[in-house]
């Protein structure tokens, strides 16, 4: 779930201005997913909408403008980028974000304020090198080193809930809280306790999350496969359901999202 290369979450890739993920340090993996770094400059008057189906998790993002906490989502999300820019942000664990809030929830479809003015100024100043890699290297080792020190290493139920969280991203068989508890080997009230407590969202709408963030890669990378077969393979009860759950999320059925301009790679 750490592999920084996982295409999940980018609904139009061929839109990205420069955009790296890079691995968190090792002995910072159990807090931080990977770090996520576009940076842009775009010629006068144009505009590049960016797409994405977040992850079911948290992020710190640093930008020009200071620095912010964003919490998890239940919908699709754009931004649309001018002129030139560049921000930084870290994919939290569940156990990352214990250090920050003790409510995900209330950070829930938010975005706020977060004053550390010492990561803003470090990071703003390694991204203003114009070599993009030196950029990142050094955005990188500064915000390691923050993340490091101010998130704290996980507890038992931290580590019980990453492991929750891997179980959801890397087995398309789970689809069902029950099925959830049962790898976990706790019952489905224990389940939902690890997602209020560690994400901020019911753990079906993390289930759910992954098998749209998954559906939706595979209406990009092979254009023959039917949505029917889609659904079947990604837990959903028939086609309508996960149209349904397209809709309501991306606001446009598989169909028409398999159509809208540059989806393939």
């Amino acid at each position: 779930m750490t592999d920084p290369s996982d295409p999940r979450g980018i609904l139009y890739p061929e839109r990205l201005p420069s955009f790296r993920r890079e691995p968190a340090p090792a002995a910072l993996a159990d807090r931080v997913r990977w770090f996520w770094i576009p940076r842009w400059n775009l010629p006068p008057g144009a505009v590049s909408r960016q797409d994405v189906l977040p992850f079911p998790a948290s992020n710190i993002v640093v930008e020009p403008g200071g620095v912010t906490i964003a919490g998890p989502t239940t919908r699709a999300s754009h931004r649309e980028l001018r002129g030139s820019g560049w921000a930084v942000g870290a994919l939290l664990r569940p156990a990352g974000l214990t250090s920050l809030t003790s409510d995900p929830s209330a950070i829930r479809d938010a975005e706020v304020a977060f004053d550390v003015p010492e990561l803003a100024g470090e990071v703003a100043r390694t991204m203003s090198d114009s070599d993009d890699d030196v950029a990142r290297e050094g955005a990188v080792r500064v915000f390691s080193r923050w993340a490091s020190a101010h998130l704290e290493a996980p507890d038992g139920g931290g580590l019980l809930a990453n492991a929750m969280e891997d179980a959801i991203a890397g087995d398309r068989d789970i689809v069902r809280v029950d099925d959830l508890a049962r790898r976990l080997g706790i019952s489905v009230r224990g389940v939902q306790r690890l997602a209020r407590r560690y994400v901020g969202v019911a753990p079906l709408a993390i289930i759910r999350r992954y098998r749209l963030q998954e559906s939706a890669q595979r209406l990009r990378d092979d254009p023959a496969l039917t949505i029917a077969r889609i659904a079947a393979e990604l837990g959903y009860a028939d086609h309508a359901h996960l149209t349904a759950d397209f809709r309501r999320t991306l606001g446009m059925t598989p169909t028409a999202y398999r159509r809208s301009g540059d989806v393939t790679r």
